[in-house]
Parts: structure tokens; sequence; C-alpha cells
């Protein structure tokens, strides 16, 4: 039996970037450095980058979907602040370039010793600021603030809620100091020995 047809089947090749990456990378590290000392440090299990046209407008970002890990280091190279999120966006469309983290953000800054807590937080690199709407928690030797949005330096050592609530301080006898044990051959968590002034 021979069958044939007079219609022609035409195969659409082209894919819909705009949900289609157009590179894919694989446990991704990128370091950046000044005079030999490294100032950044960013590893993330998976980025995808898209890129498209959009009502005539070039949209191009890197979609960080498997968590995102950043270490910001002091002049002389010390690590100062850590960055970690669930996942990340870096978007560079129209020549604009936009930071955002989302999904249990967490930010230590080593230095003071504070813990900033969030759903999602923007970074605006070129003027080397950190904010958001959403709710924040920072956490500190000093005592617990919360509240809704917050305004700080990248290195989250200058951070300031918008809208506080339910804030408190965490008081010290002035009578007792406390001594932190060094942990460095210490087999379990760290101690704090409080003792007598």
């Amino acid at each position: 039996m021979l069958l044939s047809s007079c219609k022609e089947e035409v195969a659409d090749d082209t894919l819909d970037t705009s949900v289609i990456p157009i590179q894919v990378v694989r446990d991704m590290a990128f370091v950046q450095s000044d005079k030999g000392f490294i100032q950044m440090r960013m590893t993330a299990p998976k980025m995808e980058h898209f890129q498209y046209a959009k009502e005539q407008e070039e949209v191009s970002y890197d979609l960080y979907s498997e968590g995102f890990h950043v270490d910001l280091y002091t002049p002389d190279g010390a690590l100062e602040t850590e960055v970690n999120s669930k996942q990340a966006k870096h978007e560079t469309t129209s020549g604009k370039e936009s930071w955002s983290a989302f999904g249990d953000v967490v930010i230590i800054n080593h230095i003071k010793q504070e813990y900033v807590e969030s759903d999602t937080i923007y970074w605006d690199r070129a003027h080397q600021k950190i904010h958001t709407d959403c709710y924040v928690k920072i956490t500190s030797p000093q005592g617990v603030m919360q509240g809704y949005g917050m305004e700080s330096d990248e290195r989250a050592s200058h951070a300031v809620i918008l809208k506080p609530f339910d804030s408190y301080s965490v008081m010290q006898d002035s009578t007792h100091r406390i001594e932190i044990i060094d942990s460095l051959n210490f087999v379990g968590p760290p101690v704090q020995r409080f003792a007598q002034k």
C-alpha cells in the first residue's frame, strides 16, 4: 500500500527563550579581587541565562534557581558578610543592573555579629545599598529587631528597619563578664563561660 500527501509539513524549530534558557552553567563560581585581595566570591549550583525581546526591548537576566551564596570581604581580605538564599536573579535589561535574592534570605555580618533574615532582598550594586519592603528580623548581641522594610549598606553593617515592631534588647548584668572559650581544638559547639569580675 502506498500513501501520499499533498500537504507539506513545516517544522517549527523556534524556541521560546523567555521560558527556555539560552545558557545553563552548573557549579558556578565567580571571584572578584583587587590588588591580590578577594573582594567578593559568589557560588551557585545552577545558573540559567535568559535573553529575549519583549515589546521591542531586549530582556536579559541570570536566574539562580537552586541556591545562591555570596561572600564579601574587607579591603584587607577578611570575610565580613555572607549572603545565602534559595534563589536569586541578576537582571541587566535596558543597561540597568539589578539583583534580587529571595526565599529564606540570610545575611550574616561577621564583624558586627548580626543576622538579617527576610524573604526578599534587593541589591543596588551601583549605589552599594540593599533594601526590602518585606518582613525583616535582625538578631545581634544587643537583641532582636523586627519589622517591615529595611535599608542598609551592601555589607549589612548599618541596617535600619523602616517600620519596626516588637523589638527587644538583651540586658547584661554589669557585674558579670563573658569569656569566650577558643574552640579551635574543642570538639562540640562553642562554649560561653560567665565569670565574676
